[in-house]
């Protein structure tokens, strides 16, 4: 079960995350008035609790901030590595959307680069590029 900080001081906000987590998946929400920024978890801030942490952040990307679109605040988020920054004028589907990304990002830090690679690995076999019949006789490029 995933856990979500939530530090967020509009009670009545933070009241239909926490509703709309609950009904949503199996989280372990905690509401927090200081987030705590050693666990590892997610955590939904609001623009004063982002205030309050210290920096520089450890693993930004499980940071979902809820910021008025003030240039000051959005420019230390984006100096401070937080990648999902949302509108409290924002749908809460979108909030949701926000905190399952971040949610994914912390279950693939942990997991290690190795699980989360694109690439192959060296031991596994390679996907042939060439189609598997080759065509009967020479290809001839019409001219005319």
């Amino acid at each position: 079960m995933q856990t979500v900080q939530l530090s967020i001081t509009d009670g009545p906000y933070a009241a239909a995350v926490r509703e709309a987590l609950s009904r949503s998946c199996a989280w372990h929400v905690e509401s927090v008035d200081h987030a705590d920024a050693t666990q590892q978890c997610v955590l939904v801030l609001d623009e004063p609790a982002f205030a309050g942490l210290p920096l520089p952040l450890s693993n930004p990307e499980r940071i979902v901030l809820i910021a008025h679109k003030n240039p000051r605040v959005l420019a230390e988020a984006w100096e401070a590595g937080i990648v999902s920054v949302i509108s409290p004028t924002d749908p809460i589907s979108t909030v949701l959307l926000a905190i399952m990304a971040a949610a994914l990002r912390v279950a693939n830090f942990h997991a290690g680069a190795s699980a989360s690679e694109i690439c192959p690995t060296a031991g596994s076999d390679a996907a042939p590029i060439s189609p598997s019949k080759q065509p009967i006789g020479p290809k001839r490029c019409k001219t005319q």
